[in-house]
């Protein structure tokens, strides 16, 4: 079951792409869980892209970590982050305040509609 298809369809993803073999991303994903419990509101999975390497398809993600945040199907931002609770608050802060643009990045929206199956919801 895809969690973009049901009624919530409009709810806040932040999902994070990372590899367990990564150093920066074992130290992320603490910081990552902390993000989650500031912000109740927003869904939080992480997906490890070798674990999923099917669902990643020809995304090659080259920079860890790298953050796909969509409201809903709509793919709002798609690319790598600094490592840093502060920083990404500001980015979610400053997703939610702008218009509602959809990014213009079909390759993360069918990437989204692979991987929010598979995603680990972090509560």
């Amino acid at each position: 079951m895809n969690p973009l298809d049901d009624a919530a369809s409009h709810e806040w993803w932040v999902i994070c792409l990372c590899a367990e073999w990564c150093g920066v991303c074992r130290e992320w994903r603490g910081i990552f869980s902390q993000a989650a419990a500031t912000h109740p509101g927003l869904h939080f999975a992480w997906i490890d892209i070798e674990d999923e390497a099917q669902a990643m398809g020809d995304v090659d993600v080259e920079t860890f970590p790298t953050l796909l945040v969509a409201r809903g199907a709509s793919p709002r931002f798609f690319g790598p982050v600094q490592p840093s609770l502060a920083q990404l608050s500001r980015l979610l802060g400053s997703l939610a305040e702008a218009p509602a643009p959809q990014l213009e990045n079909s390759e993360a929206a069918a990437l989204l509609s692979r991987i929010a199956p598979r995603a680990l919801l972090i509560r």
